[in-house]
């Protein structure tokens, strides 16, 4: 009887190499464990394979104080797969799996679920019930089980490790290039365009007004972004006339406003896109942006005039910063 976190498992994902993380945001560190896994999946002529959570265990454990997502599950799939991986498994992160002691999440997974050949782990990795288990105990367990065992040392940046957590730090200060360094890929955001208070038209800077955003939103302020992606959020609408905005949208420079709108006596945080030189429709749609630059604090202007002037100087700084980026 196979167990209800396993998602079906495809014949050339087995007798591989695994790796097993939650794998948030797949950073620098998460990339480096992952060529370290390609590189034994050949010495051993097997399938690399990487092994996340849906939810992240803790989102179970402690819902109050679990930190969100840095990565959906698709674009974790994703990133894992362009770092090395050759299958990612998507465990169901349910109280049957968590309740597993750590032996027997050991054997339910690796030896009858996978058939491991190898595994590849961070020297912190824990797992089991209350995560007791540790590489210690990993170590023992794949010896008597015949599984060829390495540890890999976590990266550092300015001697402190890269962690998915130092990343949430690093966003939630709005340092975007930093975290953007501490990533493999630029931090990105998604979310619905919805009808906002339309102000930006009438004074010439149209904004997407995004919601339900399933990822951690960085600190309030204003960064340069570019848009990455756009679907209708009604997957079965599939019309060329959104395909042919979506053709026209792609790659477009993005002045990202997060926060309120004190000039105009508004206290709610709101996401707003204004996306350059385009002025089509966009509601209903998911909006996907790649954040690269932090460019100044959200402030109250004395005048709308003023506003302007900023603003303008905002879309300036941001074509700029987009231009560069693409040329790197």
């Amino acid at each position: 009887m196979s167990a209800s976190w396993l998602p079906p498992v495809p014949t050339s994902a087995l007798r591989g190499v695994v790796a097993i993380g939650n794998f948030d945001g797949v950073h620098r560190g998460h990339a480096c464990l992952l060529s370290k896994l390609k590189q034994l999946a050949k010495q051993l002529d097997a399938p690399a394979v990487a092994v996340t959570f849906d939810p992240s265990p803790a989102k179970l454990l402690a819902p109050a104080s679990a930190p969100t997502a840095l990565t959906t599950i698709p674009r974790r799939v994703e990133l894992l797969k362009a770092a090395g991986a050759d299958h990612v498994v998507v465990l169901k992160t349910c109280p049957e799996l968590l309740r597993l002691e750590a032996q027997a999440f050991f054997e339910q997974l690796l030896v009858s679920g996978l058939r491991a050949r190898g595994l590849i782990e961070g020297p912190n990795f824990r797992f089991g019930e209350s995560r007791r288990g540790d590489v210690e105990l990993l170590k023992q367990l794949c010896s008597a089980s015949g599984i060829k065992f390495e540890v890999v040392e976590p990266e550092l940046i300015d001697d402190e490790w890269i962690s998915s957590t130092r990343i949430r730090q690093t966003i939630d200060s709005g340092d975007l290039a930093f975290a953007n360094r501490l990533l493999t890929n630029p931090y990105r955001i998604s979310g619905i365009v919805s009808s906002g208070a339309q102000r930006g038209r009438t004074i010439g800077f149209p904004t997407a007004n995004l919601e339900k955003i399933p990822v951690q939103v960085p600190a309030v302020g204003v960064y340069a972004a570019r848009v990455v992606g756009l679907e209708k959020a009604n997957k079965d609408d599939s019309s060329t006339e959104s395909q042919n905005v979506r053709d026209h949208i792609i790659g477009r420079p993005v002045a990202l406003h997060i926060g309120p709108n004190p000039t105009f006596g508004e206290d709610a945080r709101k996401v707003e896109a204004h996306v350059l030189d385009f002025s089509g429709d966009l509601y209903d749609h998911i909006l996907e942006l790649e954040l690269l630059q932090h460019i100044r604090t959200v402030t109250k202007f004395e005048s709308l005039d003023a506003l302007i002037k900023q603003l303008n100087q905002d879309v300036a700084q941001v074509d700029l910063i987009v231009k560069q980026g693409s040329k790197t």
